[in-house]
């Protein structure tokens, strides 16, 4: 196992070296870790994946490049690429499992669901997925790989749980160390009762990494028990300050949050993730603004047809810092 993020209050700082059995630096805020020196580009395209669905909540295929238009702070851009779901780029999918004593009673099934995700969602030798979990500290049990064998071990390998509950945190490292490198579509699924406690990150710096590394975060919130009897959870109604939270996350990526009040529900969450990942477009464009002054730049893609039946989501804008990212390695 890897603790990427140590206890957040822990001023030891380790390192190894290797996959398994790491521990990276721990720091006051989260940062870069400091791995052997890559090759960096600075960044200056930006990947948005775009789900399209009809009046009935159905996932639309068969568009084309020419179907669409992407405005940054109102200015349309050029669409550089495009690819849909005969094309699609390899998925590229971190599975973060909350690990705090508030969702004990609920271990055995969220490892069920998980791994039963994966299974159906993986693509055989083209998308890759990793499993870790968050507690008191964010633990890497298996990196990237598309052997289900050892998602499976890693998955229901976890007997212990933490107290706390770090979710901004483990957001935070793993688009940082990972998700910024993956040569393909970057997605978390994130199972957690959604309420952060310990987390020295913020919910708005894991919402700014997520969106420059363009990352996707999807959420299934566990927060009212499987076998909850809270009015409105069963039918996936936002709740509290928590439930929004966790939401909010969501949504500036262009992801989507889901209230599951029961086993069956938690179940057509991930069947909805991984339709829309399967169904999903993705266009590239260089902003026509190239200045980095750290501004937010507000994202509107639309359909340049001016169909009003069908709806698109998609991450919402992105902080014009000047950011690395990892060379893309060829596959």
């Amino acid at each position: 196992m890897c603790a990427l993020f140590a206890n957040n209050h822990a001023r030891a700082q380790q390192q190894q070296q290797g996959t398994a059995g790491t521990q990276t630096n721990a720091s006051p805020r989260p940062s870069p870790s400091p791995h052997e020196t890559p090759e960096r580009v600075f960044t200056r395209r930006v990947q948005v994946p775009v789900a399209v669905t009809d009046r009935h909540g159905e996932f639309v295929t068969g568009l084309t490049k020419n179907d669409f238009q992407i405005y940054e702070d109102r200015v349309l851009q050029n669409i550089e690429s495009f690819s849909d779901e005969r094309e699609s780029l390899p998925i590229y999918v971190g599975v973060l499992m909350d690990t705090s004593a508030s969702v004990v009673g609920k271990l055995r099934f969220e490892q069920e669901a998980s791994m039963n995700f994966l299974q159906t969602v993986l693509r055989l030798r083209r998308d890759r997925a990793l499993f870790a979990t968050f507690d008191d500290e964010v633990t890497l049990r298996q990196d990237f790989t598309d052997k289900l064998d050892l998602l499976d071990r890693a998955i229901f390998g976890v007997k212990k749980h933490g107290t706390h509950t770090s979710l901004y945190d483990a957001v935070w490292q793993f688009c940082d160390e990972k998700m910024r490198s993956a040569p393909g579509r970057r997605v978390l699924v994130i199972i957690t009762d959604g309420e952060d406690t310990y987390s020295r990150a913020n919910m708005r710096e894991a919402i700014d990494i997520a969106q420059r590394t363009n990352t996707t975060i999807f959420a299934v919130s566990t927060r009212a028990g499987l076998l909850s009897t809270t009015p409105g959870t069963e039918m996936g109604q936002v709740l509290d300050t928590a439930d929004r939270n966790l939401q909010k996350l969501c949504e500036e990526t262009g992801g989507q949050a889901f209230f599951s009040g029961d086993i069956l529900s938690l179940e057509r969450a991930f069947n909805k993730i991984r339709s829309e990942l399967h169904t999903q477009y993705v266009l590239t464009y260089r902003p026509t603004n190239e200045s980095y002054d750290g501004s937010y730049r507000r994202i509107e893609v639309r359909l340049a047809n001016g169909r009003n039946d069908l709806k698109i989501r998609t991450k919402r804008g992105y902080n014009a810092t000047q950011d690395s990212v990892l060379a893309p390695q060829q596959q």
